[in-house]
């Protein structure tokens, strides 16, 4: 598990965040991360601008997708294979994603590149990150695209259809966010000369096994998943996947991911169970993304402290750890994280959860490492 030129990536316990603040500035945002999390910085979403939210921001240039004043408060976005210059589109599509795959000149050529225009956080991480690198201690730099299964369950035609279950739209859209992706880990990593953390964000991934998704096979959620994570491996990038809720976590753990990012505080009871495929991931080189503090409620963002989450996770870990994998074992192939990003609260609230992360994150190095 490396990255092109970086060699190995050790988690070791540090932290780092899921991605959006609740900010309108970018400058500011990413001074906060900056603080909290400043061996492994990522750029800033705030999804106070509905270009960053997490469907339209990733949708340009996908000839499926129809947006109508997406920036706008009545803006709308779907899809829509029906009219007449789809086919030439679709078309146009695929000659540019043959000619950029495995071709980095190619790809920064390409549709494929997010515009700065809806990923300025971004563009700001890649122009501070060569000055960065040289006077702080970045370890690595993290990075973030929306999943393609929460974008096709997210993007519907007229009639209320998911693009999912339209075989034209699902390939299309799971190509293109592959190949943003790789985009991205590569920009990030030629302006940092770090390994770069690549998050696929599947919050959709909650759904599964509802009746809304009943038809929907774990072997597709799979071969999805890795087709974007393969777009990362060859653009250098380590892959991790976050899901903010309950999900089916053994179809996630058996696929390529190289992190798995989990909502700690609200779900580890859902995951604990599954100590032999929580070990074989371990064995592989996997990282754990704790999401330990809590993001979901102001009481419990509140009432935690240090101390307190520290104490979970090690109260956690009894239940994991093996004669052979002890906490420190563990730590060292861990991110320390909030169970989901901050967008949704106030910017109070938002501070309070960066400083536990980075408090956490220090005390528990500081005992086990």
């Amino acid at each position: 598990m490396t990255t092109a030129g970086s060699g190995r990536f050790s988690a070791d316990g540090l932290p780092v965040l899921i991605g959006s603040l609740p900010l309108d500035s970018h400058e500011t945002a990413l001074d906060w991360i900056l603080q909290a999390t400043p061996e492994i910085p990522l750029w800033p979403q705030l999804p106070s601008n509905p270009m960053e939210r997490m469907l339209p921001q990733f949708a340009e240039n996908i000839p499926c997708i129809k947006e109508q004043d997406p920036g706008g408060p009545d803006g709308r976005i779907f899809f829509d294979i029906s009219g007449p210059d789809f086919e030439g589109a679709m078309l146009a599509f695929y000659e540019d994603y043959l000619a950029a795959v495995g071709n980095p000149e190619a790809l920064d050529k390409s549709g494929f590149t997010v515009s700065r225009e809806r990923a300025a956080g971004l563009y700001l991480l890649a122009e501070r990150l060569r000055a960065l690198a040289a006077a702080q201690n970045v370890k690595a730099v993290k990075g973030q695209v929306t999943g393609p299964f929460t974008m096709l369950t997210g993007i519907k035609d007229s009639e209320g259809r998911a693009g999912y279950f339209d075989a034209t739209i699902r390939d299309m859209v799971i190509k293109a966010l592959a190949l943003k992706a790789a985009w991205q880990a590569r920009l990030l990593g030629e302006c940092s000369g770090r390994p770069v953390l690549l998050f696929i964000d599947e919050p959709a991934l909650a759904g599964l096994g509802s009746s809304a998704f009943i038809s929907v096979s774990t072997d597709e959620i799979r071969d999805m998943i890795n087709e974007v994570v393969t777009a990362v491996h060859l653009a250098g990038g380590l892959a991790g996947i976050h899901v903010c809720a309950n999900t089916d976590w053994e179809t996630l753990l058996g696929s390529d991911i190289d992190i798995l990012s989990f909502d700690a505080y609200g779900y580890f009871d859902r995951i604990a169970p599954l100590g032999r495929e929580l070990h074989a991931f371990l064995d592989r080189g996997g990282i754990l993304a704790w999401g330990g503090v809590p993001t979901s409620s102001e009481e419990s963002i509140r009432k935690e402290t240090p101390d307190s989450l520290c104490s979970l996770w090690e109260t956690q870990m009894d239940t994991v750890t093996m004669p052979e994998r002890g906490k420190a074992d563990i730590l060292r192939q861990t991110l320390i994280t909030p169970s989901c990003g901050t967008g949704s609260l106030s910017p109070e609230l938002a501070a309070r959860v960066l400083e536990l992360t980075h408090e956490v994150s220090a005390a528990l190095r500081g005992k086990f490492l």
